[in-house]
């Protein structure tokens, strides 16, 4: 039995059943973590280059730009870690593969490298949890640029308009999630142009006065330089390996539809904004003070321009929050939760806003973020490729209809509800990642090593080196059962 309860298709309690295919941008979204029938698959691979990249054009992707500028390394140095770094938005392309495969998002596809019961924890945890933190992130920064917004109208900014900005920020992006797939795919295209010629402008004012020749005074070197390097690697890769769930917005494609495109479409779409952006913020710290983005860039940008630059900020924010609250809300059901996906979406925006206006209170936002998004690397690394390992060995063949079976008769039943090679090898990558990484904590790996965090590619290899020897050392098949 599915864990979910489907929103009511329009129609339902007349005389006239929806048709076949009848999902559309004005109506709420009626799949939740069901199956979808092949008669409602629709649409092309190339929709999903403006999905990713109007997520992309975002205002955390200038402050991490800025950020490897901050942290010592040059401006080419910072560069070409933006550019490795955003690579990995190859895995997310491999990992939208399954959607149309399967027909169903990536919280249910996981249950074969998971089991039916182990995969409600992987979901509460890399699906849930991960997702609205992320989002409470993205909001707090949205929120900033919308208080400078508001301070312009000569309105006070205090804490009643503060939490009213918040809670209005919340409530349009939401509104995007609640309605779902056929309006994300609808809007982010006009949004893809309108954030482009947006930032755009801003490259036009950052290019004048950047550096192209930028050094820092006290140069790295040796393993303090290599620490550094890694360490904004993995700083930039945990944009994309964030987005374990990226076959949710290709499940409604044809089953027919090309893997390479379906890929292909969903890496371009964030790996060709992403660089721009970040660029964008390595570039500005080379001119101005980067450790307050919002107020060093308005300082160098066309008075006329600021307004609008501030509303890019909110809207590239709500375009990235709608797809994080999206998966979130399909995470929620996974986890076993029979709730509506539409009510498990404000469920999620409402945890998140709770966790923005406390996060808030953080005095040094910047610390914040890398923080954060360095340590999640330790678990989505292993948790992504996990994901890939087990779409290859499968060659992406997935029984979408069997996956909704989630009792113990189920082919991924495996043992209690536990797939044992999926849970060991992510909990050999997860430990042998938390055993170099060097964030909040340093682990004993990375301070042999002076510093230097290998937690990214240790996870990544363990997990599927691990994986790969327990399956195919069990004998199992690869193709739609274990």
């Amino acid at each position: 039995m599915a864990s979910t309860i489907p929103d009511p298709r329009p129609g339902a309690q007349g005389a006239h059943p929806a048709p076949p295919g009848a999902e559309r941008p004005g109506r709420v979204e009626v799949h939740g973590i069901d199956h979808i029938p092949d008669a409602e698959r629709h649409g092309r691979p190339r929709e999903l280059f403006s999905v990713w990249a109007a997520a992309n054009v975002n205002y955390l992707s200038l402050v991490i730009g800025g950020a490897l500028v901050l942290m010592g390394l040059s401006l080419w140095q910072a560069l070409a870690v933006i550019v490795v770094g955003n690579l990995f938005w190859l895995l997310t392309g491999v990992l939208a593969m399954s959607g149309p495969a399967a027909g169903a998002p990536s919280e249910v596809i996981t249950r074969t490298m998971y089991g039916v019961r182990g995969n409600r924890v992987n979901n509460a945890v890399t699906g849930w949890m991960i997702s609205v933190c992320y989002f409470a992130l993205n909001l707090a920064a949205a929120a900033s640029a919308a208080f400078a917004l508001v301070a312009k109208t000569g309105l006070p900014t205090n804490t009643a308009v503060k939490v009213a900005v918040v809670l209005a920020i919340a409530g349009i992006t939401l509104t995007i999630s609640v309605y779902g797939h056929a309006l994300i795919v609808k809007l982010y295209l006009p949004i893809t142009l309108a954030l482009a010629a947006a930032f755009g402008v801003v490259a036009y004012a950052v290019l004048l006065h950047a550096d192209f020749a930028y050094a820092p005074e006290a140069r790295l070197s040796g393993v303090d330089l290599w620490a550094t390097l890694l360490a904004g690697v993995t700083l930039i890769a945990a944009g994309p390996l964030s987005y374990t769930t990226s076959a949710d917005f290709s499940r409604y494609l044809p089953r027919t539809a090309s893997s390479r495109a379906v890929a292909g479409w969903t890496a371009l779409g964030g790996f060709l904004p992403s660089v721009a952006v970040c660029s964008l913020g390595a570039l500005a710290a080379t001119a101005v003070d980067m450790t307050d983005p919002q107020t060093a860039l308005e300082g160098i940008l066309p008075g006329w321009f600021t307004p609008v630059f501030l509303l890019a900020l909110v809207l590239g924010t709500v375009a990235i929050n709608a797809l994080t609250a999206y998966s979130a809300g399909l995470a929620l059901q996974a986890v076993g939760i029979r709730i509506r996906r539409s009510l498990s979406v404000i469920v999620d925006g409402a945890v998140a806003s709770g966790l923005t206006l406390y996060a808030l209170l953080v005095s040094n936002f910047l610390d914040t973020v890398s923080n954060v998004l360095q340590l999640t690397v330790v678990l989505l690394g292993p948790a992504t490729a996990l994901y890939a390992t087990d779409i290859a060995l499968r060659r992406n063949r997935y029984d979408g209809l069997a996956l909704m079976d989630e009792s113990p008769a189920s082919p991924f039943w495996y043992t209690g509800g536990v797939s044992l090679p999926g849970a060991l090898a992510l909990a050999a990558g997860v430990t042998s990642a938390a055993l170099c990484v060097n964030t909040l904590y340093t682990g004993p790996i990375a301070a042999a090593l002076g510093g230097v965090d290998l937690a990214l590619p240790v996870g990544i290899v363990v997990t599927s080196g691990c994986y790969v020897l327990l399956k195919t050392g069990r004998g199992r098949g690869h193709a739609t059962g274990q």
